[in-house]
């Protein structure tokens, strides 16, 4: 069984490298690995890095270097129609709001054949009829297929998530946060003590005005409990 690999669009397919057609449906066309058999019997495994959405017309490369045309299967879907513009852009915003895959024309929506959705699509007004036909919704606004591309890949690993240490953080924070602290309890003793001097390098008499009854009251108060405190042996 021959590996295919790699996905070729459209655009850049070489018809002479062609060797084999494979009808796939939407669902298989988003496959990252599958064992399919081609239109005329070539077997393959397709086997890509990631899931990938095939489209009408794309290739996938096998180990060789042929290609393997991909076309999209006939399927049962849901056309949707209405009467006025307005109505159909109000279903097609009820469709996206379920998340669901839709084809978007210039005069019908297709989605896939599910009763809950046509239940959905009646309510709306809109008109409605099963049909067999290829299915290619609207890939996502945000959707970047990097093997349609021949742009530099990102390199991840380059860049240093280590510099966005949190627990670094956590540990800068709180030396900060104990800083403070420290510093906090500095400034209190540093003031604790200036008001501890003031209380002694004045006196009563010391003429600057204060009442210094506060300071002597504490220092009264401390010393008369220091020395309740201890047991003098004379």
């Amino acid at each position: 069984m021959l590996r295919a690999t790699s996905v070729v669009r459209k655009a850049a397919v070489k018809q002479d490298r062609v060797v084999e057609t494979l009808t796939l449906d939407h669902e298989d066309r988003g496959r990252r690995r599958l064992a399919l058999k081609g239109d005329a019997g070539l077997d393959v495994l397709l086997d890509l890095d990631k899931p990938t959405a095939l489209n009408d017309g794309d290739a996938v490369r096998l180990e060789d270097g042929r290609l393997v045309l991909i076309r999209a299967a006939a399927q049962s879907l849901l056309e949707i129609r209405a009467d006025n513009p307005l109505r159909l852009m109000r279903v097609a915003w009820h469709i996206g709001n379920r998340h669901t895959p839709a084809e978007i024309t210039a005069e019908a929506l297709y989605i896939e054949n599910d009763h809950v959705l046509a239940e959905m699509v009646r309510g709306q007004g809109c008109a409605m009829a099963v049909v067999e036909r290829p299915f290619q919704p609207e890939r996502g606004a945000y959707d970047h297929d990097h093997a349609s591309c021949d742009h530099p890949s990102h390199d991840h690993t380059s860049h240093d998530h280590t510099s966005h240490d949190h627990g670094s953080h956590a540990r800068h924070d709180h030396a900060h946060r104990a800083q403070d602290r420290h510093d906090h309890a500095g400034v209190h003793a540093h003031s604790h003590a200036e008001a501890h001097a003031h209380g002694h390098g004045h006196g009563g008499d010391c003429g600057c005005g204060h009442d210094h009854g506060h300071h002597d009251h504490g220092h009264r108060h401390g010393a008369e409990h220091g020395h309740k405190g201890h047991t003098h042996d004379h």
